[in-house]
């Protein structure tokens, strides 16, 4: 008899409320569990643990909390200040999927005789007869789909991990679920910032959590030319615009930097576009590797349409061929690659 036990995230927000609800319809039974990731006094949503007993006590089901506060400083807060300090932009969800809930959250579900992980990410797996094997799709939710933050997946996990939000396409539909099962959190805002960055400010939090301070230095062209002063490098980002204080006849954009002699460059903006680029700590979910040229769509941003390339792998990073010259690529960011709506993989942008 097949194990329908499941350890079901829960953040005490809608999204994972309602995937409780939709996994004890189809006949799972759901363990409700909340990670504990941050210190009292640094939490941004201070009823979540209460807002989620809440949902597994009226839904019936057991709720625990871990905690994992060292393990997420480690690998995601340590993380993101290692790459603004080295001029990267990184995205910590991705960090956080990939150490957090699907390496230490499905350990502890296999200690508690789960045989299914479940989130309330828009994204979806299911068994594909066209590649024999278990895929991570996205979901209906267009705009709102999460897959991309998914690319760093174990590809054995796959058919351990449940989407129930996957056929879903948009929130309003899962607000309702909540009311008429009289949830309390069915209005509750969803949270969209940084979860360990308590205002937004990510300045704030880098100066007071690192050794990385307001330090003034050039700001360059590409021949050299100082143009005029920065704040510190954190404080820019590739493409950026606003902000700059140089006067010029032309728009001048971030382009890069230089570490080493503490430059910010800029240019005109037809120098933002790249054609080619190099992924590196690249993860592969549908195959074990890209054996030939791969035509697939890419994904440079969280936010940003998908656009057509061509994937080449040698050894452990992989080439990124674009049709169109792509705006803004921006190091530490993820491309992530598809077919048609199947994941293919991903990796860090170099």
């Amino acid at each position: 008899m097949e194990n329908k036990r499941v350890l079901l995230g829960m953040s005490g927000g809608v999204d994972s409320s309602v995937a409780a609800i939709l996994l004890k319809n189809q006949g799972y039974e759901v363990i409700g569990v909340t990670l504990e990731l941050l210190k009292e006094s640094d939490k941004c949503n201070p009823t979540m643990y209460a807002d989620a007993k809440n949902v597994c006590d009226t839904l019936g089901m057991p709720y625990y909390v871990f905690n994992y506060y060292s393990e997420f400083k480690k690998y995601v807060v340590q993380d993101f200040i290692n790459c603004y300090s080295n001029c990267k932009t990184p995205n910590p969800c991705i960090e956080c999927n990939k150490y957090i809930k699907f390496g230490i959250m499905y350990e502890k579900a296999k200690e508690l005789g789960c045989n299914y992980i479940a989130t309330g990410h828009y994204a979806k797996t299911e068994y594909s007869k066209e590649y024999n094997k278990w895929v991570l799709k996205k979901s209906k939710a267009g705009k709102k789909d999460q897959s991309y933050v998914l690319w760093n997946m174990p590809q054995e996990l796959v058919e351990h991990v449940l989407f129930p939000l996957s056929d879903f396409e948009n929130k309003e539909q899962i607000r309702e679920i909540a009311q008429k099962y009289n949830l309390k959190v069915a209005n509750k805002p969803d949270s969209e910032d940084i979860c360990f960055v308590l205002d937004g400010n990510y300045k704030k939090f880098l100066e007071k959590n690192s050794n990385i301070k307001p330090k003034q230095g050039n700001i360059v062209n590409n021949k050299g030319e100082i143009l005029g002063k920065h704040t510190g490098l954190y404080n820019y980002t590739i493409g950026q615009r606003k902000g700059l204080g140089i006067s010029n006849k032309v728009p001048l954009f971030v382009l890069g930097f230089n570490k080493g002699k503490n430059e910010v460059i800029v240019g005109e903006e037809k120098e933002l576009y790249k054609k080619e680029i190099i992924v590196t700590d690249i993860n592969l979910v549908l195959v074990n590797e890209i054996k030939e040229p791969m035509e697939v769509e890419v994904k440079t941003r969280y936010s940003a349409k998908v656009a057509k390339a061509t994937i080449i792998q040698k050894d452990n990073q992989i080439k990124v061929i674009f049709e169109e010259p792509q705006r803004a690529i921006t190091p530490g960011q993820s491309a992530v690659f598809y077919k048609g709506d199947v994941l293919v993989g991903g990796g860090k942008i170099n």
